[in-house]
């Protein structure tokens, strides 16, 4: 398998492809640039199988109608933000950008953590909230990297000062969740350079006393 990071949209969030040598993909994130992802995709003679977010804020979502209708695959977001999506107030846009980001609502709704089986990808997924109340992350166990959303970055962790944010529930998301996993598991990060958990367990300032 193996992964490229596109960062897309005025804040420049980084959209995975999740591939494997069936050329199946997975799309996580596509924040925006819907024709430059879409003509990625196509000249890479990718399949996608479907999207996934680790989160519903309005720079992780901004080109998933257009991707969806251009695959007919389906949106997968956790219970807590399938509102979110149709909803500028709850995914932010209103107040970040003169317009508002509305996406159509999900096909499927990730009820809990455990394991996903999407084609011949198997995820699993951690219940990672505080940047966000139904932020998730996606573990791949056998490529060992695990994608992280908005919760961990390279040196610095996720703001809580939106919607639903809270800094201490956050700070136990990635204590419980995310530096429990092997540490030279490389952190894919909704912004930014990639990382690994050994790195952010020694440096990461937000993360002393852990």
């Amino acid at each position: 398998m193996s992964w490229r990071r596109l960062p897309l949209g005025p804040l420049q969030t980084n959209c995975y492809l999740f591939s494997n040598n069936q050329k199946e993909c997975l799309i996580i994130d596509p924040g925006g640039e819907a024709k430059k992802l879409i003509s990625l995709v196509q000249k890479q003679h990718l399949i996608p199988v479907a999207i996934l977010l680790t989160h519903a804020h309005f720079d992780h979502i901004g080109a998933v109608d257009e991707v969806k209708a251009e695959f007919k695959i389906p949106v997968y977001v956790h219970k807590k933000e399938k509102d979110w999506l149709g909803d500028p107030s709850l995914n932010g846009s209103e107040y970040f950008m003169a317009g508002s980001v509305k996406v159509n609502n999900p096909d499927e709704l990730i009820q809990a953590e455990g394991e996903i089986q999407l084609g011949s990808f198997t995820l699993k997924v951690f219940e990672t909230p505080g940047h966000s109340p139904g932020s998730v992350s996606f573990y791949s166990k056998e490529e060992g990297v695990v994608f992280a959303g908005d919760a961990l970055f390279a040196g610095s962790i996720g703001r809580t000062d939106l919607p639903g944010g809270n800094h201490e529930q956050l700070v136990k998301s990635i204590h419980d969740k995310l530096l429990s996993l092997p540490e030279e598991t490389l952190v894919l990060s909704g912004h930014g350079p990639e990382t690994t958990i050994e790195q952010e367990m020694d440096t990461n300032p937000f993360l002393n006393g852990f």
